[in-house]
This record gives structure tokens, C-alpha cells and sequence, in this order.
């Protein structure tokens, strides 16, 4: 989804725009689906390549002739003729030189002499299909063909690469991107000889309601459970405030701008659809010390709503003349921009209304921020966006389509280690039977790809110890 991810949220597609702060919704969405990040622990001055090669437009259809040029970066510092090529996966982000010059994979591409590549995601960064966003352009928006784009890639690599012909190639991924692994593994099981999939989102489901019962839990576990009680509270008092006719006491609490409707659905569950998104990127990029930190602030104050406002108007980018713009129709008008912009959040949603779903919901009890971003949200932001045929039921139809395509829980592929963070919310819809799986205590999401480091965890240093080894198998 996708940090990290893969990952989802639409929310983040809450994505309003404040006019204190144009981008509030983009920070939050941002944050839950950045490349994900490795630390840096050394100066280098690989020289890492920008090139282009060139795709079709549709893998599928004959008779499309369109192509177009997909980019990747190539980093050979280490590279002899026959060593393996490791390729880092694009996912929902511009791909960056950061990915190919540090972190584990790139310590591997050392010790076997690899060639080290990172692709882009087809209608992500600046590898553009088609010259906008619109819905007839986003029809080629699909993991199959963005699988299709990686094994072309691969066969004209080694095809005309010197020293490659005869190479073997592992792949990494992380969030989506490690979905993505997965899915390439078992799509086109000869091209690759293992991958390694951080924090992979297998399952596709449109009331993602796990998602927030396990931010819930990793709250408690790092920040306390008077923690979680307050934001239960302060929540569910601003939602009574709504239900008693004094939504305008919310409105002026949080600084909302005037078009902001406390009698309308879609304007309430927009806002609360944000404010539960804000806590999922602390969650989801927990770092040591993140949700504590956050925790403490909250508790700084003398009452659960005051606690809570005042995290969220600091979140929000507070300002003392101008307001937060959290309404439903400030939202949509900025994910109907169908220009490049550097925003992924169009692109995204688009893929979870025809592949995914994933719409982490209010839908379970067993979570603190409330009852108020339903499932009825995401999907009228579908035909809102994308036309009337994104029903409910045809986002339902697609995410079981893509279940049955990729196997689900089940992929049946050999060769893949998978890791998730206990912390983090997407391994809901991952691999967690510790035969099949690793869950690394107390971490979140794709915080495992970075170097084998003395600050690691013997459970972290162990999982990064378990890849290295089963890459020296494979390869």
C-alpha cells in the first residue's frame, strides 16, 4: 500500500486541503505511502544511473501499438561479469538513489558482486504512460501490468547488459512493492531466483478493518493504555458533539473552514477519516520513541478532548488567522487534478477502487478512533472520482478478482522470505504463521531493510541474518 507503503489509506485521501497549510493531507497521505526509508550509515559516491527503457503501453492487447519510457536507476559499483542482479521494486512513490546506494540488499549486491537496479512504477515518479491522469488514461493502471513492465525489464537487461546473460535475479520489495514480489514470483516464477518481501499486503479486502485494531494495539503497546483511552474518549465526544447539535463547538475547536457542513455525512466522515489517518502514520513509521512522544503530548493536557484537539490543530499546521478546509468537496476537487503534480494520491486510490480496496474503516469496535469513516466513505469517493460503475459491489467483485489471480493468503510461491513489524497495521492482510513468516517484535512497517547495524534487535539482526542466508542459497 504503500512509509511505507504499500501501503493504503486512502485516507489519506483524506485528503483535504487546509488553507492554513495546502498540504496537510498530503503530509499525512505522504507519510503512509513514502519509499520506504533506510537509514543512512555511510558516505558513498556510487554512481548511480538515471536510464529509460521503453514499455508498452498494454502487455495484453496486440493491438495497441502505444509504448512509452519507464524509468530506473542502475548502480554497478560492485558489479563483475555473471554476479546476480538485485532489483529494487518501485511501489506508489518516485523511486530514488538512496534505495540502490544503501541498506541490506545493497551490503548483498556487495558480498555476491551484483549489479544493483531499482524500477519505477508505471504512472508513479516521472514514469508516465500517458500525458495525464485522466480516467481513460488510468486504465492502464494495473499491478499485472506493472508486473509485465518488471519482466521486460529483466529480459532486455539480460539480453543486452554485458556480463548479465547468464545471471540470476533477486527482487525486493517493500509495502506494495512487496506485494509485489510476490506476485512477480508467482507470475513469472522462471525470471527470478528469490525475493524478499517487507511488509507485503497479500489479501485484498475492501472493509480493511484490522488496520486500525492493530494501530489501536500498537499504541497500547508502546504508548499505554491511558493513551489509547484518551483518544477513544476525545473521539467519541466529538462525535456525541456532533450527534447533539453542537458540531459548530467542533468546527471552532479544530479550526475548520466555513464550507466545512457539521450536518453533512460525507464532511463528518472526512474529518474523522483524517484524524484517524494522522494517528496511523504515527503507527505505521514508529520509530523509537514516536508513539511514546505522541502519547505524552495527549496526556500533557487536563481532559481528553483538549489533549486530543490540540495534537490534531499541531498536526494540522495550526495557525492563528487561517482554517483547516477538511470538507468532503475540498477533498474530491483535489484528487480530480488530473495533471502530474507530484502527488500519488489519485494514482493510488484508483488502484485500491479497481484492485484492492484496503479502506482501513471504522467498522470494528475493537479500535479507538470511532465510528465514523464507514466503509460507504472510501466507496462513494470511488464514483465520485473514477464514475458511477466504482459501486461497492464492483470494488467487491475486483478485490475477490485479485485475490483468485494472486492466491490471497496462499500464493504458493517458493523461494520468498517475508517480514512484517508487529507494530504494523498492514500485516492484517499479510503472511503471519511464524512456518511462513517473520514478525519482528516491536517494529513497524518496512523497518527492516536497512544495514545490518549493532542497533538492531536480536529479532531484527536475525531476520536480516535469515535473507542473507537464503540469498547465498539461492543464488
Amino acid at each position: 500500500m504503500t512509509h511505507y507503503g504499500v501501503g493504503v489509506i486512502i485516507t489519506l485521501l483524506a485528503l483535504g486541503f487546509s488553507q492554513a497549510n495546502g498540504n496537510i493531507f498530503e503530509r499525512t497521505f505522504k507519510k503512509l505511502h513514502e519509499e520506504p526509508y533506510v537509514p543512512t550509515n555511510q558516505n558513498r559516491a556510487d554512481e548511480v544511473q538515471t536510464l529509460w527503457i521503453e514499455q508498452k503501453l498494454d502487455h495484453f492487447n496486440d493491438s495497441e501499438t502505444r509504448t512509452w519510457q519507464m524509468r530506473y536507476l542502475l548502480n554497478d559499483v560492485f558489479f563483475k561479469a555473471g554476479g546476480p542482479m538485485f532489483i529494487y521494486l518501485g511501489g506508489e512513490w518516485a523511486i530514488s538513489k538512496g534505495r540502490i546506494s544503501e541498506g541490506h540488499m545493497y551490503d548483498m549486491a556487495k558480498e555476491h558482486n551484483g549489479l544493483l537496479a531499482y524500477t519505477e512504477h508505471r504512472y508513479y515518479g516521472e514514469s508516465h504512460p500517458l500525458p495525464d491522469l485522466s480516467n481513460d488514461s488510468l486504465q492502464f493502471l494495473h499491478v499485472k501490468q506493472a508486473l509485465a513492465d518488471l519482466a521486460h525489464f529483466i529480459k532486455t537487461q539480460k539480453a543486452s547488459y554485458k556480463g548479465l546473460s547468464d545471471s540470476k535475479v533477486i527482487i525486493v520489495g517493500g509495502s506494495y512493492s512487496a506485494a509485489m514480489v510476490t506476485w512477480f514470483k508467482r507470475t513469472y516464477p522462471d525470471l527470478v531466483a528469490g525475493g524478499w518481501a517487507s511488509s507485503a499486503p497479500l489479501f485484498a479486502k475492501v472493509d480493511f478493518v484490522e488496520y486500525k485494531e492493530i494501530a489501536g494495539q500498537s499504541i497500547v503497546l508502546m504508548g499505554g493504555s491511558d493513551c489509547y483511552n484518551r483518544i477513544q474518549k476525545g473521539i467519541a465526544e466529538m462525535e456525541a458533539m456532533f450527534a447533539n447539535k453542537r458540531g459548530s463547538e467542533v468546527k471552532a475547536l479544530l479550526k475548520l473552514c466555513e464550507p466545512f457542513d457539521v450536518y453533512s455525512d460525507l464532511d463528518v466522515w472526512n474529518l474523522f477519516s483524517e484524524i484517524s489517518d494522522i494517528f496511523s502514520g504515527v503507527v505505521q513509521t514508529h520509530n523509537t520513541g514516536q508513539i511514546e512522544g505522541v502519547c505524552q503530548k495527549i496526556m500533557a493536557e487536563g481532559s481528553d478532548l483538549v489533549g486530543l484537539s490540540k495534537f490534531l490543530l499541531s498536526e494540522f499546521g495550526e495557525s492563528t488567522s487561517k482554517c483547516n478546509d477538511l470538507s468532503y468537496n475540498a477533498m474530491i476537487d483535489t484528487l480530480s487534478d488530473t495533471r502530474y503534480s507530484g502527488s500519488v494520491r489519485r494514482q493510488w486510490l484508483f488502484q485500491t477502487c479497481n484492485e484492492y480496496g484496503w479502506y482501513q474503516t471504522s467498522g470494528s469496535a475493537s479500535q479507538p478512533f470511532g465510528t465514523k469513516f464507514p466503509v460507504t466513505f472510501y466507496t462513494t469517493m470511488c464514483a465520485d472520482l473514477y464514475g458511477p460503475q466504482f459501486s461497492k459491489s464492483f470494488i467487491e467483485a475486483r478485490a475477490a478478482e485479485t485475490n483468485e489471480y494472486f492466491g490471497g493468503l496462499t500464493p504458493k510461491v517458493e523461494n520468498v522470505y517475508f517480514s512484517h513489524g508487529q507494530l504494523d497495521p498492514w500485516r492484517a492482510m499479510g503472511i503471519q504463521d511464524e512456518k511462513q513468516a517473520t514478525i519482528i517484535p516491536k517494529h513497524a512497517h518496512c523497518a527492516d531493510l536497512g544495514s545490518i547495524s549493532i542497533d538492531d534487535t536480536a529479532e531484527m539482526r536475525a531476520s536480516k541474518e535469515r535473507v542473507a542466508e537464503l540469498v547465498r542459497e539461492w543464488l
